[in-house]
């Protein structure tokens, strides 16, 4: 603990670490505000989840745009626009009388806007703190969002059904507001410039180690939004038992990206640390019970942030300074592609085996996780003995001679 205290003491860091984790808030809470608000004016959950798919799709197609443009345009004028949108449409869900077309209209909106506060902050990191920190720097980030994902859905939760839908959707619009502004007025935002990438846009993702980082981002929370399902589905909607043994799983993943956060990681980091997880999922189909589920998925949860922490490590470590942005953008889309596919497998499995379908959906993403990591270990940067930051961009310079 005495190097992360080290660490928030750079300069910088700790403002950048708490306003990004102010600004993200909203992520854990838009798809249940959206959900719960559509449901109670349509009457349908059916109804409720398409418009919620229209904002994945949206924020899916985003993330690699925005965060390319901010290569162009600028942080503090992609962050300001894209937050503008995003409380507009927001609002609009909240306040406006709207049909089914409607609030998927703006609910696609609502994604295609969502700030890439993400990305700005990863590629901000590199800049604070010297290639020694950078790691723990990211094992710590990994580690502290997890807070987004025990609080945030009781915080929404409790607005939505003990106050109102609308009330709860104007709480996201005013958090997206307070926190984004904190973020995008930050000195760092200011300072650090991302130049413009020369490549063609996509290219980045298909250097080997980014296009890792993105399929082992969605195979990583694919298995996790399987076991929300499940935990969902095991306890009932109402069930105190499933928010209590979802904030198990997400405590233990504070606590892994915490205690291996120091490690340094080579080749076979990620394989390791998703064996982790692989192991306590493939044990939670062994009993449903409340107290079996929270231990074997505090122990799953132990991988998961030292394994994000490895994803976002190899990434900045593959790309120049100006793809940054645009490789975690690619990485956040695996990942929301991920969470969208482990909830339809983990849906299905249940409709046709009950509870123990989402488990076994969850371990199945994870082993195929380890899998892909064992077999491709050698496009892994070997990050033990060499500066994890991206590299310079440079250019030909044309030298006038007599």
């Amino acid at each position: 603990m005495a190097g992360y205290r080290d660490l928030l003491r750079t300069p910088g860091v700790a403002r950048m670490i708490a306003a990004q984790l102010v600004a993200r808030f909203p992520n854990g809470m838009m798809s249940l505000a959206i959900l719960m608000h559509v449901e109670q004016q349509t009457g349908s959950y059916g109804e409720a989840g398409l418009v919620l798919a229209a904002a994945s799709v949206g924020q899916a197609v985003a993330g690699p745009v925005t965060s390319r443009w901010m290569g162009a345009w600028g942080m503090r004028r992609v962050l300001t626009l894209t937050l503008a949108v995003c409380v507009l449409s927001v609002l609009g869900l909240a306040l406006l009388p709207l049909n089914l077309p409607g609030y998927m209209a703006l609910g696609m909106i609502a994604g295609l806007s969502t700030p890439p506060v993400q990305s700005a902050v990863r590629t901000i990191y590199p800049k604070l703190v010297n290639s020694s920190q950078l790691t723990p720097l990211f094992s710590l980030d990994a580690s502290l969002q997890e807070i987004i994902w025990i609080v945030a859905p009781v915080v929404i939760t409790l607005v939505s059904t003990g106050i109102g839908t609308v009330q709860g959707l104007l709480l996201v619009a005013a958090i997206l507001i307070g926190g984004g502004a904190w973020f995008i007025l930050s000195p760092e935002v200011g300072r650090v410039r991302i130049p413009r990438s020369r490549r063609a846009f996509g290219r980045v993702v298909l250097k080997p180690p980014v296009l890792l980082a993105t399929i082992i981002g969605f195979l990583l929370i694919g298995a996790c939004s399987a076991v929300e399902v499940g935990v969902v589905s095991t306890f009932g909607h109402g069930g105190l038992e499933a928010g209590l043994v979802l904030a198990v799983f997400s405590v233990g993943s504070l606590v892994g990206g915490l205690g291996l956060g120091h490690i340094p990681i080579g080749p076979w980091a990620m394989a390791r640390r998703l064996t982790i997880v692989a192991v306590g999922l493939v044990l939670t189909m062994v009993s449903l019970n409340v107290f079996w589920l929270g231990g074997t998925l505090f122990a799953a949860g132990i991988g998961i942030a030292p394994a994000l922490a490895v994803l976002f490590a190899i990434t900045t470590a593959s790309v120049k300074f100006s793809e940054t942005a645009e490789a975690f953008g690619w990485a956040g889309t695996g990942q929301l592609i991920g969470a969208a596919a482990g909830s339809a497998v983990a849906g299905f499995l249940i409709d046709h085996g009950g509870p123990q379908g989402a488990y076994l959906a969850a371990a199945l993403f994870a082993i195929a996780g380890v899998i892909v990591a064992v077999v491709f270990v050698r496009a892994f940067p070997d990050l033990r003995h060499r500066d994890p930051s991206p590299h310079p961009d440079t250019e030909t310079l044309s030298i006038p001679t007599v």
